[in-house]
């Protein structure tokens, strides 16, 4: 079977940046990425390259910034103030998952300044060239209730349960 649309892809992938740095390594974590294909649930450039392969495929995949996490945006930097954060201690380098005009996204502290703080809200890794070392382990069919839901259910779930509760 081959990765298409509507099809769940599970895959081991090591992930590094342009100095070969390895930033990801699914290997590390219990089980291998599970996605949904053609549902936005992997990075564009990525979601390109994997269509059409199969099971047992390897692949070395090079994206450029626009087709991984997007071109570095400036105007992302800004200044917000202290409060924003509670009573959490800040240090730059710190990050934090928020609420976005587009749906979640991550904060990185620049620097604290009095009541002040400077925060980066491109991803850590927008305007970065990624390589993807790529083994396809399984493609399947995806159920109707991962359709709904846009993503892959864990192993176990009751699909036949989880579609008749659609969230409207």
């Amino acid at each position: 079977m081959s990765i298409a649309p509507q099809k769940v892809v599970t895959l081991h992938y090591v992930l590094s940046d342009e100095s070969g740095t390895v930033l990801d390594d699914s290997s590390a974590r219990e089980t291998p990425l599970e996605y949904l294909h053609a549902h936005n649930n992997i990075v564009p450039g990525l979601e390109r390259a994997l269509e059409g392969q199969q099971a047992g495929a390897e692949l070395s995949v090079t994206l450029m910034p626009a087709d991984a996490y997007g071109l570095r945006n400036e105007d992302l930097v800004q200044h917000v103030g202290r409060g924003a954060f509670g009573s959490t201690e800040l240090e730059p380098g710190m990050c934090f998952q928020t609420e976005g005009e587009a749906g979640p996204q991550i904060v990185t502290v620049l620097e604290v300044v009095n009541d002040q703080v400077l925060v980066d809200t491109n991803h850590p890794l927008a305007g970065r060239r990624l390589r993807y070392q790529i083994k396809i382990l399984d493609v399947r069919d995806a159920t109707r209730a991962e359709l709904a839901k846009g993503h892959p259910l864990p192993p176990g779930t009751d699909h036949a349960n989880v579609e008749d509760r659609k969230v409207l």
